[in-house]
């Protein structure tokens, strides 16, 4: 039995951390004391002796092994990983890590430097001062990121940037000779080059001046730059692109199935200015309908190996800010070339199908076509053909109680079709009358897609139309009203033929056992489900976790429900955050939000290049070509799947900066919200009329002294015994509106009994 290692005295150091690191960085080395003094750079007797104890304390633990009189080693065991590190706002971590059941804390003192999202070696114990584990730094294998934005502030002789990213506990020290001609308080892009053991702070670089705080071009370009998103092309890049030849030939065309004379056109958003994809549509002598879904081409412009396609691989998607679109394709190519306009022939990549009355796939084609747009649809305009015809169509029942006079004036009725569509919709700002067989074309396509939409809600499906939130800008960007996206029967008639394209696509190579990119999405984690439970029984809602089936329909069931109630935005985000993140693979798992058993993206490719590596893919099978080498396409799939996360961070970071911009214009105005997060530092109000979000802190509700209950997740007044509980309506107003850290902060006024 080893002794008990004696308490050091106050003036004692304890020297087993670091000699542990610079044993666990080289595992199978033997190291002496004089060898560690020497890396620690300590070279007084008192140090070496205190190393030299250390050591032997070490020993004892059986942390480390005497491979030699003098000479120690670590010992190798399973309690070191490789993970990822996870910080807190409170300068803790949490070691994350595919071997453990659960993330590890990290206290401050065990970071060693390391910083969120850094890939890193750490060493897992129990402190004798707490049950739970705790892990410990010992090797930085890999930095998520080295480039950082914030605001400088220089002094006389040096300057240190800090960040407005609540998770980077640390300011970044610059040299004088670095500042690169920075103001102070400029809003700036900087390199971390160096962080010296014995520094506070890292030392680093300015390699981009972005502009003041709180103006828009500043702000804007300040999240594209925290994310490591480019914002122009090479001109290298925008050079090649124009060089491209965008001519339509009668060579090509005969390479290709010449579709231009079939009924073809596309639905879009009104603001649209790239269109991936088309729908034709034509009616078979055999009753049944041939539905030609035909996508952008870009793969026969973007060859592999030029500078054009490195580009579109390094940006992998393109950026939907609340402002601007970042596109993955030069101009030339996303908004002209590639983009299907109306009236012009262009060439696409399709996938036709015929489907019989049920909207039952018969027959499939899929390969390289050219086609004419005969017409171009915003989502309002075929919304307004649906709804106008639809309300001249009354159900079968309703029939069955009219009298003979009525249903001889009902069938004539019946066959009149608007066929207007209203100034105030159109596209062009005026009325316009759409052709017969488009109105025929979109009628039955709705029709159809509905009876899609049927089959895969009943077959597990989720259904996911959460709201989202937009902006009406002017034309300095400026928010001057907030409105929200809705998705109706158009959206959902380009859903579900673009998810028959991507799902036939992905079954025609997955049952040849080939090599594709695959879009997968694995079950939800029970964890998160319980946790959503526990929130919404607060409102009367329940989850069956009998079966994956039960689970399927009840998350259906609960969307639903929320529908239209003041808890449906929270509900809603609650539900999508229990979902596991849809990624791109060449393992194939299937989708379970769509209950697909193959999946993939094919509709897409302006403005994701996963579509582009479908199409080459496919194209290269329908050729003959043996199976690709997985682990490459492997690599592009992880990579495709990164740089999805970070535009979509971004986009999220761009809506909460216009919210921000928007309510500091309304600063003196009463608003009710409802409660969509509870901590032991307050509570987050959302504005139901807005979206917007904010934090009331528990020390400035004044009606009470408050303290949170984890058990209720609920604030309760100490005196009042008043409840502050996810989804409670209350008042607030607008405290304080920080644009730089896109954080809005109220003032609890009431709560709405």
């Amino acid at each position: 039995m080893s002794k008990k290692p004696k308490k050091l005295s106050k003036k004692q150091k304890d020297f087993t951390a670091p000699i542990f690191k610079i044993l666990s960085k080289e595992p199978s080395k033997s190291f002496n004391y004089k060898q560690i003094a020497a890396a620690l750079e300590l070279n007084d007797t008192k140090s070496r002796n205190e190393i030299i104890r250390d050591l032997k304390i070490l020993k004892s633990q059986d942390k480390i092994h005497e491979t030699d009189r003098g000479k120690y080693q670590i010992i190798s065991k399973s309690e070191y990983y490789e993970g990822v590190i996870d910080m807190t706002s409170r300068k803790t971590g949490y070691f994350i890590c595919d071997e453990l059941e659960d993330d590890v804390f990290i206290p401050f003192i065990n970071l060693n430097h390391a910083l969120d999202g850094d890939k890193v070696r750490a060493y897992i114990y129990n402190r004798r001062s707490s049950r739970r584990p705790e892990a410990e730094v010992l090797e930085i294998l890999e930095r998520a990121k080295t480039e950082f934005v914030g605001v400088i502030d220089i002094q006389k002789n040096f300057a240190f940037v800090t960040t407005a990213n609540t998770k980077m506990y640390t300011d970044i020290f610059i040299p004088k000779n670095k500042i690169n001609g920075a103001q102070h308080g400029d809003v700036v892009l900087v390199s971390m080059e160096d962080w010296p053991k014995k520094a506070d702070s890292p030392f680093g670089t300015v390699i981009k001046i972005l502009g003041k705080p709180g103006e828009h071009n500043t702000e804007i370009h300040a999240i594209l730059a925290e994310y490591g998103l480019p914002y122009d092309f090479p001109i290298e890049v925008e050079t090649y692109a124009k060089k491209i030849d965008t001519s339509i030939t009668e060579s090509e065309i005969a390479n290709r199935r010449d579709m231009r004379n079939v009924l073809t056109f596309t639905i879009d958003p009104k603001d649209a200015k790239d269109f991936d994809d088309a729908l034709s549509f034509q009616v078979l002598e055999n009753g049944n309908y041939e539905i030609g879904v035909h996508i952008a081409d870009v793969s026969y412009y973007v060859k592999e190996g030029t500078i054009l396609d490195d580009e579109a691989y390094s940006r992998a998607t393109s950026v939907y800010l609340v402002d601007r679109v970042v596109p993955m394709l030069p101009e030339v190519l996303s908004n002209f070339a590639c983009s299907l306009r109306p009236h012009e022939e262009k060439y696409t990549f399709s996938a036709v199908f015929q489907l019989n009355q049920k909207a039952e796939v018969v027959d499939s084609w899929f390969g390289r076509t050219v086609i004419y747009s005969d017409q171009r649809f915003a989502y309002e305009e075929a919304q307004y053909i649906i709804e106008s015809n639809t309300k001249n169509n009354n159900s079968a029942e309703e029939k069955l109680l009219l009298d003979d006079t009525n249903k001889k004036s009902l069938s004539k009725s019946s066959k009149t079709k608007s066929d207007i569509i209203p100034a105030a919709i159109s596209l062009t700002g005026k009325e316009y009358k759409v052709p017969q067989s488009i109105v025929d074309a979109t009628l039955k396509l709705d029709e159809l897609a509905k009876i899609l939409r049927r089959k895969r809600m009943a077959h597990g499906a989720i259904s996911f139309d959460k709201v989202e939130v937009k902006f009406h800008l002017n034309q300095e960007a400026e928010p001057t009203g907030v409105y929200f996206k809705v998705s109706k029967d158009a959206n959902h008639l380009i859903e579900e033929f673009m998810l028959l394209a991507n799902r036939k696509v992905a079954e025609f190579i997955g049952k040849q056992k080939k090599t594709f990119v695959y879009r997968i999405h694995d079950e939800p984690n029970e964890d998160k489900l319980m946790n959503l439970q526990t929130v919404i029984k607060k409102f009367g809602y329940s989850i069956n976790f009998k079966s994956k089936e039960s689970i399927s329909n009840s998350l259906n069931n609960l969307l639903e429900e929320v529908q239209g109630k003041k808890e449906q935005n929270l509900v809603d985000t609650l539900a999508i955050r229990t979902m596991s993140k849809a990624v791109y693979s060449t393992e194939n798992i299937g989708h379970y939000g769509l209950a697909f058993d193959y999946y993939s993206h094919f509709t897409s490719p302006i403005r994701r290049y996963p579509d582009v590596m479908a199409h080459r893919l496919l194209q290269h099978y329908l050729d003959g070509g043996k199976s690709v080498y997985e682990d490459d396409y492997e690599e592009k799939c992880r990579h495709s799947s990164d740089m999805e996360n970070l535009a979509a961070q971004a986009e999220r970071d761009s809506i909460k900066y216009m919210q921000v911009k928007y309510m500091q214009d309304h600063k003196d105005e009463e608003f009710l919200g409802v409660i969509s997060g509870v901590t032991e530092w307050g509570i987050y109000v959302e504005i139901i009329d807005n979206k917007c979000e904010g934090m009331c802190r528990i020390r400035e509700i004044k009606d009470d002294y408050y303290t949170f209950d984890e058990k209720q997740y609920a604030l309760v007044g100490e005196v009042s015994k008043n409840i502050l509980q996810l989804g409670d309506e209350v008042f607030v107003k607008v405290k304080n509106a920080d644009l730089v850290k896109k954080q809005l902060d109220f003032w609890y006024l009431r709560k709405n009994e």
